[in-house]
């Protein structure tokens, strides 16, 4: 007898799985939820995870991606889309959005309750984006405001507001350059060999047709003509054969006999050559002989065998590197200007921090002295036994000097907006406060240099596309204040973060094992490491070549590492996301106006704990 399931969502979850693999016309599908990126990796679907309350917005993404995903299983030939897929990155990214939104307008077409779905899985994703707060066309790729267009125009149904705003704030230059081709898109979506050369022109239009490479269509045909030449010339006599002959015949015997010579002996005399042409290295001491060059060292300290295809563009780079001295200026007024209702509570809440850690330092006292200051808590003692000696106390120093903080923040896009805003109000506080109390900090940021691969996947691409290639983009991790800079001279840093364009892809693994890195080099004999993101690794172009699991396998165990090397104290915060499942000491908030708290009280409680035990526990030596 089966045990019955006492989750609510699981009806659902099992009606919503067999639905979706009806619609993708696959049987052996797949389906599971889960808090990992949504998306297709072979016979497997991920689909974001409900929980058992089935709120409505839960239950809306959940249709909405699953319809997605299953218009594009059905719809979608991965070798015609391989065949007409541009090298270029732009022209690359167009086309991709393209097709995507050619497989849900086929889809809101022959099954036409998936379009309000899917629609319902757009407004969450433009939403989580930001893009209905964006003012300017530059702000947004122009290859999504492409595929909004695409599904616009196909199916005759208007977007959800965020992401019409970005849609409506490309549509006058994409019309310009491409209205004339763009006008009979309704025809062409049920072909997608079709719609993969419509594609292609509308790109060309758009002034990317530099990247397009080479036309598929145009080598079959010079394929055709050429194989129709060679059958040609087959058939035509072969009016030298005879003389060629001729000559061959009269070659003398003895260049016949050179010609016709024991292949055995011809390798035997390479042999004694190679053997005449390698004498000294044989002869030469065992001491002196050639060795093989050494094993590149591994990638990562925390697992060997994790992968990346390409460090080459990868970059460690300082926040004034990316913008100019008068645009992180214009930048840091707009963060203050944004976040200036916020300020004056999470001032209060650095205040509080100050005072705990203040109090720490000047007013720790040691307890049972023979000598110093009457204890008066323990005269009761005296009262009730006149035999008990006095107590006394002494007042020592607590101070911090010897304590170094990083903050490492998510610079990913899906923090855009309210999120990144209080993260970099929060850090700008905290570093402030901390550095009154004579603690070190150092403010770190991870993202990538490009949407779904960069240079890397380039690469991969134009070198026949190794499976499972492992991380396929190119990390930007940015130092916005190093540990020994004063707060006044990075205090603009932190306005780089409101940037448009720069928060992209998160890789948290190897952004934690850098900061981890830093941090551990450093002189000081306390470390404290912090991490605010709001969701697991998510990189595209890795993840859709390799197992779905590939990032978050390697965040687990950089996190492993970190707390058994115990060089460093590690502690994260979670912005709706629960961090907890990675680390062993975390918080999860639900709303970002909780941060600022978060933040203070999980350093203030790390400041209150018994430096002694803490030390002893993380193996550090300090004078008794």
């Amino acid at each position: 007898m089966s045990q019955r399931s006492d989750n609510p969502a699981d009806p659902f979850k099992k009606a919503l799985a067999e639905a979706t693999k009806t619609m993708a016309h696959d049987r052996d599908l797949q389906v599971s939820y889960s808090v990992d990126p949504s998306g297709l990796s072979g016979e497997s679907m991920r689909l974001p995870q409900v929980s058992r309350r089935m709120t409505r917005d839960e239950v809306m993404l959940a249709r909405g991606t699953a319809d997605a995903l299953a218009m594009n299983r059905r719809y979608h030939n991965g070798q015609t889309h391989a065949r007409y897929q541009p090298s270029g990155e732009m022209a690359r990214e167009i086309y991709e959005a393209m097709e995507t939104a050619r497989c849900e307008a086929v889809g809101a077409r022959d099954m036409p309750g998936t379009a309000g779905n899917i629609d319902a899985k757009i407004a969450h994703d433009a939403a989580r984006k930001g893009y209905g707060e964006v003012r300017e066309a530059s702000d947004v790729p122009l290859a999504t405001a492409a595929g909004y267009l695409v599904r616009h125009l196909a199916t005759g149904r208007e977007l959800p507001a965020d992401a019409k705003n970005v849609m409506e704030l490309w549509r006058p230059h994409i019309e310009k350059e491409a209205g004339t081709t763009l006008e009979d898109i309704a025809g062409k979506i049920g072909d997608q060999a079709e719609f993969a050369r419509f594609t292609r022109q509308v790109i060309t239009d758009l002034g990317y047709g530099d990247q397009l490479g080479d036309d598929p269509d145009a080598l079959d045909d010079e394929a055709e003509d050429q194989a129709e030449d060679g059958a040609d010339e087959q058939e035509e006599p072969d009016s030298t054969g005879d003389e060629d002959e001729g000559e061959e015949a009269d070659a003398s015997p003895d260049q016949s006999q050179e010609q016709t010579q024991d292949p055995s002996q011809a390798q035997v005399s390479m042999d004694d050559a190679a053997e005449q042409e390698l004498g000294d290295e044989v002869e030469m001491p065992e001491g002196e002989a050639s060795q093989e060059p050494p094993a590149p060292p591994p990638v990562s300290d925390a697992d060997p065998n994790y992968k990346v295809f390409d460090t080459t563009h990868d970059e460690e780079i300082r926040a004034e590197e990316l913008a100019d001295p008068a645009e992180l200026e214009r930048l840091r007024a707009y963060l203050d200007q944004q976040l200036e209702p916020l300020k004056g509570a999470v001032s209060r809440l650095a205040n509080k921090l100050q005072r705990r850690l203040q109090a720490k330092q000047n007013r720790s006292w040691e307890f049972d002295r023979e000598e110093g200051i009457l204890d008066a808590g323990r005269l009761a003692r005296v009262v009730a036994n006149p035999t008990t000696p006095l107590s006394f106390k002494v007042e020592k120093d607590m101070e911090f000097r010897d304590t170094v903080v990083t903050l490492l923040l998510d610079n990913s896009g899906s923090m855009r907006g309210r999120p990144i805003s209080i993260a970099a109000i929060c850090a700008d506080v905290l570093a402030r406060t901390l550095e009154r109390c004579d603690v070190k900090v150092e403010i770190l940021g991870f993202t990538t240099r490009a949407w779904k691969g960069g240079m890397a996947r380039e690469k991969w691409l134009n070198e026949g596309r190794e499976q499972q290639p492992g991380r396929l983009n190119d990390l930007r991790h940015i130092i916005y204040k190093g540990a020994d800079a004063p707060w006044r001279r990075a205090r603009a840093n932190l306005g780089l973060m409101m940037k448009e364009g720069l928060l992209k892809e998160n890789i948290d693994g190897e952004a934690l094992e850098w900061a981890h890195r830093r941090l551990a080099g450093r002189p000081e004999q306390r470390k404290i490491l912090m991490v605010i993101s709001d969701g697991a690794p998510v990189d595209d172009s890795t993840l859709s070549v390799n197992p779905a699991n590939f990032l978050e396998k390697h965040l687990r165990d950089v996190i492993a590492m970190v707390e058994r090397k115990r060089q460093v104290e590690l502690l994260a915060i979670g912005i709706g996301h629960d961090v907890t499942r990675y680390y062993d000491r975390a918080v999860t908030i639900t709303d970002v106006e909780q941060l600022a708290g978060a933040m203070t009280e999980q350093l203030a409680s790390l400041f209150d704990s018994d430096p002694r035990a803490r030390a002893r526990m993380m193996g550090i030596k300090r004078a008794s």
